[in-house]
């Protein structure tokens, strides 16, 4: 089973900064991964879309997190990140790190928890 794995949650107040990573296996590059990104689920609600980029680097955002998060990549997709800027207390949830395959498959971490305190 492949297993993504993050890393980065806190505690931190609104106004405040975050950066997620996300550990993708060795075996992630024999998968046609195309796309990786991050999703969030807040208590009581679905996981939803936070950020996405492809192999390219093209990047896509949720409107509420455009202007305020970074999505970003190391090598291949060895390392995925997530800079998070200008945090409010509505951000707060467990974040997912996702893979995409080519053939539709899709790979998800633990999730990490980001809490943000108004």
């Amino acid at each position: 089973q492949v297993q993504l794995v993050e890393s980065g949650g806190d505690l931190v107040q609104a106004g405040g900064s975050l950066n997620l990573s996300c550990a993708a296996p060795v075996i992630i590059f024999k998968l046609n991964v195309n796309v990786m990104g991050w999703y969030r689920q807040a208590p009581g609600n679905q996981r939803e879309l936070v950020a996405v980029i492809t192999s390219s680097a093209n990047t896509n955002y949720a409107d509420s997190v455009k202007g305020r998060f970074t999505i970003s990549k190391a090598g291949a997709f060895n390392t995925i990140y997530l800079q998070m800027n200008n945090l409010k207390p509505e951000d707060t949830g467990v974040y997912y790190c996702n893979a995409h395959s080519s053939n539709g498959r899709d790979y998800w971490g633990r999730g990490t928890q980001v809490t943000v305190s108004s």
